[in-house]
């Protein structure tokens, strides 16, 4: 496919409430959209890498510049045959994972959209259905936790996962294990955590969970590796692997017992398939996790999950958890008890609201020859 126009969008998009994690809190959501134009067709990606670099060192502003200024004029003109193609010309600049990824999943869905076939066929997955749990921040209250989780459970979600920081830890994992003696849970750290913090962990060990996501710093391996040989319960790593390679290297060192794969943190849909084929043959289970996307790129979130050894419930959620009126259509709805099917049309299935991308955009710019 020859790359004709690049089309690159800044936008803010407002939660219903605050996102309260490790990291930090999220009042709004910035994404980056890109639109790929090639002849007639056009494919969307988007990119969320948050406001801040706390998550990542990325952040959605610098991300728009790399995109518009730098890797945008790298594919314009090209003729670009695979994922793999895409991420060579790539690859000159170093890292800057969520800024490839706009463009890589954006190529993604104009190719599928090309064979006129649905993106989760287009990557190779077996069945439009995927399991998804329910995810918790941090609250004001463990009550309002608790009522959180019932909630969730009457709901028949098959898992939760908890938001754990300081000052929201141990506690608030105690009170849901004595309220809720046979869920499944597991906690997510975001990073804010030590090898100095072992007595701590060894004290989770005794609440069943059944992985304790990230807890040491957002580019380690090696001590996550130290910390899990002190654990009965797995690691599992998000920051930590942004690459097949990182992936290969977490595996070999036997860092973690799980491996959650957000395509944006990985540089694109293309670098997830390398992931969750390397897992995959090395027997490490996987599932996707998500950066409060819109339902464009939950949509792309959701065609991945579709590949076999995603075998835990992804976070993936509903548009309304999140989002008044999600910016694209149409919503990430539940077709089931704690399941999403992916749609049968061309492409990922969703892409953005002109009027709600023009109300929400920051910046853009257009690239063409």
């Amino acid at each position: 496919m020859r790359i004709d126009v690049i089309e690159v969008y800044l936008a803010r998009m407002s939660l219903t409430s605050p996102w309260r994690a490790g990291h930090g809190d999220e009042a709004a959501i910035e994404s980056v959209f890109v639109k790929i134009v090639s002849g007639k067709l056009a494919g969307w990606g988007e990119s969320t890498p948050f406001a801040t670099p706390t998550y990542s060192p990325e952040w959605a502003q610098g991300v728009f510049l790399m995109v518009s200024r730098y890797l945008a004029p790298l594919l314009l003109g090209d003729d670009i045959h695979s994922g793999k193609d895409l991420q060579a010309l790539l690859s000159p600049v170093k890292g800057n994972y969520f800024a490839k990824a706009s463009l890589d999943q954006a190529w993604w869905d104009l190719y599928a959209r090309l064979r006129s076939e649905p993106l989760w066929k287009t990557l190779g997955g077996k069945t439009s259905t995927v399991r998804v749990g329910a995810d918790f921040g941090v609250k004001d209250t463990i009550a309002e936790l608790l009522a959180a989780v019932e909630g969730a459970m009457r709901a028949g979600y098959l898992r939760v996962k908890l938001k754990y920081r300081p000052g929201w830890a141990l506690e608030i994992v105690e009170a849901v294990r004595s309220a809720f003696p046979e869920g499944v849970f597991h906690i997510d750290c975001n990073s804010t955590y030590t090898l100095s913090d072992l007595a701590m962990f060894k004290a989770l060990d005794g609440q069943r969970l059944a992985m304790i996501e990230q807890p040491l710093m957002y580019d380690d391996l090696l001590d996550h590796a130290a910390l899990q040989r002190e654990l009965n319960t797995p690691i599992c790593l998000d920051e930590s692997v942004t690459s097949a390679a990182k992936a290969r290297k977490a595996i070999a060192l036997k860092s973690c017992g799980w491996i959650n794969i957000k395509p944006g943190r990985v540089g694109g849909l293309t670098n997830a398939l390398e992931i969750h084929d390397l897992c995959l043959e090395a027997g490490m289970p996987c599932w996707v996790g998500g950066m409060l996307e819109s339902s464009l790129g939950a949509h792309q979130c959701l065609a991945l999950a579709t590949l076999p050894n995603f075998t835990y419930p992804n976070d993936i959620s509903p548009s309304e958890k999140y989002y008044k009126s999600d910016l694209s259509d149409p919503p990430i709805i539940l077709s089931g008890i704690s399941e999403i099917t992916a749609p049968d049309t061309p492409g990922c299935g969703a892409e953005p609201n002109p009027r709600r991308l023009r109300e929400a955009c920051i910046a853009q710019e257009i690239i063409a020859r």
